[in-house]
């Protein structure tokens, strides 16, 4: 490597106006990227890190944000470049991928016009030179068919393939540094292994640097060569990446460490196990403690589902006639007990939300059988209906959207209550309290509305909502995907703890195999819409026999730096889709029994 750097930002310290005020958000932040280095900007949610990427771009509204220090790329000031110059170096000598490509990608262009478009205003090629540039970089990210997906739309590609168009888009003017911002966070596992090997192949390929923005240690680890860690807008640390990891110093840095679930981390334990709880600002660590046996075996199942079917019709032609169907879930069955955890696994588009929802009968399901507590639930009426969820609530993934942002907390906990006749007006308030409490709140956030809260506040109060009805059983459908790392652990805690002493049953729905082997019993795998693979938690981790659970698991980021040379082998393949013409019959599944309880569909 050169000496000379591709980017050197020096005291870089980025204020936004507020209540008439300039208060800083990043503070004296400096650091180089040489060429062919890839650096890694880590920190939980509001540590600075994705507003000190965008004042490097200067992509921050120039009226309600000040940018000062130095911020130099290949020796341009970027600090001191108009705004017409400062167009021309995004895209052409830094180019940037976001973390959600959805809303980076216009939903009214095709996906090769956008690409194209880059390559005719920055390099000045032709309509056919552009097309046939596009439909090589197309191919240069692994997206299968190139050329004929070239008029394709962004809702006609998958997440991950979205994302590689994103970062084909980025690569078109062949920039000096690509900048990463949680390019992998919304993606599945097995796709994020696939975006990261080939963030790693690309850079080798075209020599480029790489600023990589993210929370998860395990991706540090995996594509790093120098970490900075961030902490409330300033940078603690900094170092290689084997440094930071085998001897962090700040102990910031270590409670982030500390806080990361590992896949294996569970075989010596029998039940699952709380989350090491780590002080953020000493770095002290209280050990796990696993949780005490409460499942209710050999009784009578909380939950019973047999040969459960959702299907989705798919329509066409000038009378939307139906031509097909998406076979969402297809004859899966299984039992939850009381006090149990049974961990519904896989990537998007498997089926595990929507096997969730149709439990609830919050999506129609169209055959199969449901017991729930008493209760036949797919022939229940209205009030059927209402009664049947004072038994079965659901916490979803986003606790802002699941919240009424007009309703204050204490009131959002207490409507079930009220609405369900289950005591007066002052019964609900000290039920609120109760729950507030309980869920690790004081009780004089009641009168707060959501916005006033953090994420895991927020999904903490969802939690609390959930158990007003005092259920049997909750649906916890990704209700910690969206949470930094060491919220994540809190909130998992709260579950467990929250199972030990109401003896509540979980249908815990996840693609974080490292969360589920920590807080599950049991272990269900599914994949195109039926389960492949089913049994305790440690027969599936320890012994997986599937070919998608191996997979699954070998695509879980370590945070081990060891690591960062492997490459699992770059895949174009999407998760197969799941629509079926009208005259397919599903074949007739089969499963082995590898040991106790442990069942493997049969190919």
């Amino acid at each position: 490597m050169t000496s000379t750097p591709v980017l050197s930002v020096q005291n870089l310290t980025t204020s936004f106006l507020i209540d008439g005020e300039w208060k800083s958000v990043v503070r004296n932040v400096s650091f180089d990227v040489r060429p062919g280095e890839t650096v890694a900007i880590v920190g939980e949610s509001g540590s600075g890190k994705s507003v000190t990427s965008l004042s490097i771009m200067r992509l921050l509204a120039p009226g309600s944000s000040r940018i000062e220090g130095r911020i130099e790329l290949a020796g341009t000031d970027l600090l001191a470049l108009p705004e017409k110059e400062m167009r021309g170096v995004r895209g052409n000598g830094a180019s940037m991928i976001f973390q959600e490509p959805m809303t980076s990608l216009n939903p009214i262009f095709t996906i090769g016009r956008q690409i194209s478009e880059v390559l005719t205003r920055h390099k000045g090629l032709s309509k056919q030179e552009a097309r046939a540039q596009t439909v090589r970089l197309l191919e240069k990210v692994r997206i299968p068919n190139a050329s004929s997906r070239f008029d394709d739309y962004p809702h006609q590609f998958s997440g991950g393939m979205r994302q590689r168009v994103m970062i084909a888009m980025a690569l078109a003017s062949k920039p000096k540094l690509l900048i990463a911002d949680e390019p992998t966070t919304a993606l599945d596992v097995t796709i994020q292994g696939q975006i990261l090997d080939l963030i790693k192949v690309l850079q080798e390929e075209e020599g480029m640097s790489v600023l990589f923005i993210t929370h998860d240690m395990g991706v540090v680890a995996e594509i790093a060569d120098r970490t900075i860690v961030m902490y409330r807008g300033e940078a603690v640390e900094s170092g290689p990446t084997e440094e930071i990891f085998q001897h962090g110093k700040h102990p910031y840095t270590r409670a982030l460490l500390s806080a990361v679930p590992r896949l294996g981390s569970m075989r010596n334990h029998r039940w699952p196990t709380r989350f090491a709880v780590v002080d953020m600002k000493t770095g002290e660590t209280a050990e796990p403690e696993e949780i005490a046996d409460t499942v209710a075996r050999g009784r009578t199942p909380v939950l019973a589902v047999r040969n459960l079917v959702t299907r989705f019709p798919v329509r066409s032609g000038l009378f939307a006639r139906q031509t097909g169907a998406v076979h969402a879930v297809e004859n899966i069955s299984f039992d939850l007990f009381q006090g149990e955890t049974l961990s519904l696994v896989g990537e998007s588009g498997c089926g595990k939300s929507t096997t969730g929802r149709s439990i609830m009968r919050l999506i129609e399901p169209t055959g199969g059988e449901v017991a729930l507590d008493g209760y036949d639930v797919l022939r229940l009426d209205g009030i059927g209906l209402r009664n049947m969820r004072k038994t079965i609530q659901m916490i979803f993934q986003d606790p802002f959207s699941s919240l009424n942002p007009r309703m204050t907390v204490g009131a959002a906990i207490a409507e079930p209550f009220i609405k369900h006749k289950l005591g007066t007006a002052k019964e609900a308030r000290e039920k609120t309290v109760d729950l507030l409490r309980k869920v690790g709140l004081s009780p004089d956030m009641a009168s707060r509305y959501p916005h006033e809260f953090s994420g895991g506040q927020r999904q903490r109060i969802a939690i609390a909502r959930a158990l007003s009805l005092d259920p049997k059983v909750i649906v916890a459908d990704e209700s910690v995907s969206a949470l930094d790392v060491s919220i994540k652990a809190q909130v998992c805690n709260l579950l467990l703890d929250l199972q030990q002493s109401l003896n509540l049953a979980f249908l815990f729905i996840s693609h974080d195999m490292a969360v589920v082997e920590r807080v599950s019993h049991r272990v269900a795998v599914m994949y195109l819409g039926e389960i492949v693979e089913i049994g305790p938690r440690a027969a599936v981790f320890e012994n997986p026999q599937h070919p998608y659970t191996k997979k699954l698991m070998a695509a879980v980021p370590v945070p081990d730096p060891a690591r960062r040379g492997i490459r699992r082998g770059i895949s174009s393949d999407e998760l197969k889709s799941p629509v079926r013409g009208m005259d397919y019959l599903p074949p007739k599944r089969e499963y082995r029994e590898v040991s106790a309880g442990h069942l493997v569909q049969m190919a």
